[in-house]
């Protein structure tokens, strides 16, 4: 009996050392898919005709179509060819972290070309009558920082509110950003402040990739912590903050800023699913959907497109299902 209450009370003293949520939660497994798993980094959009796309890092804007969210098949890129003046900010023209979006009867594609490393970045749009890979019309630059700026310009999303578009973006550096676009192009407004709605307190400031969605009287700002890119060596995951004001500021469920390091872990790793990360938000007939990519601990740390319903809470507050 001595030996079970020593055993007991070791057992509990070092439950009191791993941080509160890791006590109880348990996360969901994405949804079964099929076909073309492999992915990063997926935007994912439901067409007007009832296909949905997922755009993704990798290729010229990698594409994957699917009729019902679970066979997934190769649909080729964006584009055909890759715009010259990616080549200013990677000698391969290798884009980054797509955002899509539908406005005024247009879809807008949003994407970053970079070098790892550098914040001498940029992200670019163009526009297409239909959403589907090879018919997209480059637009051009739409924002870009260099390595005299304090935030990086990668990872766009796009949302319109309050009768104005924005766009969050960010990735290290001081964390995630937000400027104001013009509607009628999609680009950043000249000289439009620079807000700020994420950081840690500690460098490398590893936040990155924003998603920012609306729900009830709040918006809720998705992002991704910590480390990505490293198959089952990745620590990425997802967590959330809210806030009345598309700007900010953004606090998690115990109040605590975004700007301060806050905001509440809604997927980890757990189980052969690593890394889970680099994700966007579908609403898709009146339920919202979490898209990320995961690096599968059976298949070498492959990256591969992982779905998960969002259920919300009376509270408000999203969890994965």
């Amino acid at each position: 009996m001595k030996r079970f209450r020593l055993a007991a009370a070791g057992a509990m003293a070092l439950l009191t050392l791993l941080p509160a949520n890791a006590q109880a939660v348990t996360y969901p497994d994405p949804q079964e898919i099929t076909g073309q798993e492999i992915i990063h980094d997926p935007a994912v959009i439901k067409l007007a005709d009832g296909t949905y796309v997922a755009y993704s890092t990798g290729g010229i804007i990698g594409a994957r179509l699917s009729k019902d969210r679970k066979q997934w098949d190769d649909a080729g890129n964006a584009f055909a060819t890759p715009p010259s003046w990616w080549y200013e900010y990677n000698d391969k023209a290798d884009p980054w972290a797509p955002d899509i979006t539908y406005r005024g009867g247009t879809y807008w594609l949003y994407y970053a070309v970079s070098s790892w490393g550098t914040n001498h970045s940029a992200i670019g749009v163009a526009t297409s009558p239909t959403g589907l890979p090879g018919s997209w019309s480059d637009q051009g630059k739409v924002f870009s920082s260099e390595t005299t700026d304090t935030w990086n310009a990668i990872d766009a999303s796009v949302i319109k509110a309050g009768g104005k578009l924005w766009m969050a973006f960010g990735s290290y550096w001081s964390g995630i950003r937000i400027v104001e676009l013009d509607p009628a192009t999609g680009k950043s407004v000249p000289g439009a402040e620079v807000g700020h709605l994420a950081t840690r307190p500690d460098l490398p400031y590893a936040v990155e990739g924003p998603e920012i969605v609306k729900h009830g009287r709040y918006f809720y700002l998705f992002a991704s912590y910590d480390a990505c890119c490293s198959g089952t060596n990745s620590t990425y995951k997802i967590k959330v903050g809210r806030s009345t004001s598309v700007t900010g500021p953004y606090t998690d469920s115990m109040g605590k800023p975004m700007l301060e390091g806050g905001g509440d872990l809604l997927l980890a790793g757990h189980g052969k699913f690593y890394g889970p990360g680099g994700q966007s938000v579908l609403r898709d007939e009146g339920r919202d959907v979490l898209a990320y990519h995961y690096y599968d601990g059976d298949d070498n740390g492959t990256p591969k497109l992982g779905l998960n319903e969002l259920s919300w809470g009376a509270d408000g507050w999203p969890t994965v299902r």
